[in-house]
């Protein structure tokens, strides 16, 4: 529960405000937050999968960026494999760093906290504001929608 409290606390802090990304080169791989080593990660696929019979998970998950918040990097979303499968929203510890808004269809590694939760019609129109929707889009978004999400401690981009 206490992770569940924080982890909602970090939502309402993206909300809100976004900074620069601390970052560190090592080779061709880029390290945001914490240090991730990129063995033993598993497939979002096989996230997915895990997810089933649990609501949260502490999982280090390879996997494909479809979008990154146009505004400052504060959220990505990674994609499956698989046809049908809904992309999950990634997040950062305690926003003590955001990603270069330049990654979409790169493959990173995040490791970290995965959570099924319900996201308010707020927040899903912020997403989609960040993300560059049209008003449109944004005023159909009327119902909270349970999905999972993640928050990452850190991330490297391969």
């Amino acid at each position: 529960m206490l992770k569940y409290f924080f982890f909602m606390l970090s939502l309402v802090v993206a909300t809100v405000a976004c900074k620069n990304s601390q970052t560190a080169t090592s080779g061709t791989a880029q390290n945001f937050g914490a240090a991730v080593n990129p063995k033993g990660a598993i497939s979002y696929d096989a996230l997915l999968t895990k997810m089933t019979a649990v609501d949260s998970l502490n999982a280090k998950v390879t996997g494909k960026v479809s979008a990154v918040c146009k505004a400052k990097g504060c959220w990505m979303t990674m994609i499956s494999e698989k046809p049908g499968q809904p992309d999950m929203r990634v997040t950062f510890k305690n926003y003590a760093f955001f990603m270069p808004k330049d990654i979409v269809g790169k493959t990173v590694v995040i490791d970290g906290f995965a959570l099924v939760e319900t996201i308010s019609v707020a927040d899903q129109r912020h997403y989609a504001e960040d993300a560059g929707q049209s008003k449109e889009e944004i005023a159909k978004i009327t119902t909270p929608k349970r999905e999972m999400t993640f928050e990452a401690a850190g991330v490297v981009i391969k």
